[in-house]
């Protein structure tokens, strides 16, 4: 499948650190599950990529830093043969007001804002330039 590849689903996100281990275990499938309807059936992507990921809350979040994990994990194998292909990865959280704008807009991003739900947003696309000054 050619790059980007982008999906959602409804949250909120299940914290790597999650105290019970199902929680985790099942949101990681529904974040497969989410990621599979959406590929195309094409082979992993075999070359560096960057992860994208927003969470669209209305209330309370977690920690930006505990979101990743589950969802880099979920991809394994389906988007890319093993997550040492994620060089570049980038993760927001934004409350959900209706003055929430996005720079770029994506269809997949747009439709699931109109629902006014928390939701997580995922895209893999090829990784920034290596020559790119930090």
């Amino acid at each position: 499948m050619a790059l980007p590849f982008e999906f959602a689903l409804d949250g909120p996100p299940a914290s790597q650190p999650a105290r019970r281990r199902s929680l985790v275990r099942q949101w990681t499938q529904n974040v497969r599950d989410a990621a599979e309807r959406r590929w195309d059936g094409s082979p992993p992507v075999d070359e560096p990529v960057m992860v994208s990921i927003f969470h669209i809350f209305d209330s309370t979040t977690m920690d930006v830093d505990n979101i990743p994990k589950p969802v880099l994990d979920a991809l394994k194998g389906l988007v890319y043969p093993d997550d040492r292909e994620v060089t570049d990865l980038l993760c927001r959280k934004r409350r959900w007001n209706r003055a929430l704008r996005t720079a770029t807009p994506s269809p997949v991003f747009n439709e699931f804002l109109r629902n006014h739900k928390e939701f997580i947003y995922v895209r893999v696309s090829d990784a920034l330039d290596p020559g790119e000054p930090l």
